[in-house]
């Protein structure tokens, strides 16, 4: 089982470990296009901060992310799992996590990332910021920068088995499985359900999806579930005691569509 995770926009401070080296992370493939938006990202950050700060969408509040990216060479790095923070990933706990389900979680999770393309939990990182949907002036809108790259790998290191993929649509640009894969591939959506004047009424949830998502990749990791598909996938959630109907592809070539419907957001 593979899951794509996004990051968090907010991330957790770098720390005191050794810089960061491009070399030892996952999915080495993707180490000279990592290397190209680290150089222009750090140079972009090095050089007229109110520039930095429109291509990259900050606030006056997020002035000193412009500082942190011009440093990103020589800032200590840590695990991924531990720099990524937020909703999602409060809520996935992998600190708190058995040794048995971190070593699951070190082998399936794959985070997305507009500068390092995508990086297991384990790879050592400095703090960013630089979301997918940014525009780089020299190498232009990364969403579709890191198509090609992605498209070399990704196939790769999603194997024979199931692509769960609970990206948001921003990071879902930079890859799409195709083909046999896609069949392979369940998206989710999270659906809250409320009786009202005794009618049942469901809406999408938007911000509290991210809890929900964390605690279903949680379950998965803590049960030890190792679903193929997602015929298997449903089968293991609802097993964790989560409601899940499914809609199965029209045609070959399609992802599987998932809702998880919740009583409750929290």
């Amino acid at each position: 089982m593979l899951v794509l995770l996004p990051p968090s926009e907010g991330k957790a401070p770098s720390g005191r470990g050794a810089p960061l080296r491009l070399e030892s992370l996952s999915l080495p493939v993707l180490t000279a296009a990592r290397e190209a938006v680290l150089d222009e990202l750090v140079a972009l950050c090095g050089g007229d901060e109110e520039k930095a700060r429109e291509v990259l969408g900050l606030s006056e509040g997020l002035r000193g992310e412009v500082a942190k990216n011009a440093g990103l060479r020589t800032a200590g790095a840590r695990p991924a799992g531990e720099i990524y923070t937020g909703v999602l990933y409060d809520a996935l706990g992998l600190a708190s996590l058995d040794t048995a389900a971190k070593r699951r979680a070190a082998g399936c999770l794959l985070v997305f990332s507009g500068l390092w393309g995508a990086v297991r939990v384990t790879d050592r990182i400095p703090s960013y910021r630089c979301s997918m949907g940014v525009k780089l002036p020299g190498l232009g809108a990364l969403g579709a920068y890191w198509r090609a790259p992605m498209a070399a790998v990704l196939p790769e290191a999603a194997g024979d088995g199931l692509v769960l993929d609970l990206r948001s649509s921003a990071y879902a640009a930079a890859w799409k499985p195709k083909g046999e894969l896609a069949g392979r591939t369940a998206t989710v959506r999270v659906l809250h359900s409320r009786v009202v004047d005794g009618v049942e009424k469901r809406s999408v949830v938007s911000h509290f999806n991210k809890a929900t998502k964390g605690r279903i990749v949680r379950a998965l990791l803590a049960a030890g579930a190792a679903p193929k598909d997602p015929a298997e996938l449903v089968v293991a959630l609802r097993d964790l005691g989560h409601t899940v109907e499914a809609e199965a592809p029209a045609r070959a070539g399609r992802a599987w569509s998932l809702d998880v419907v919740v009583p409750e957001i929290h």
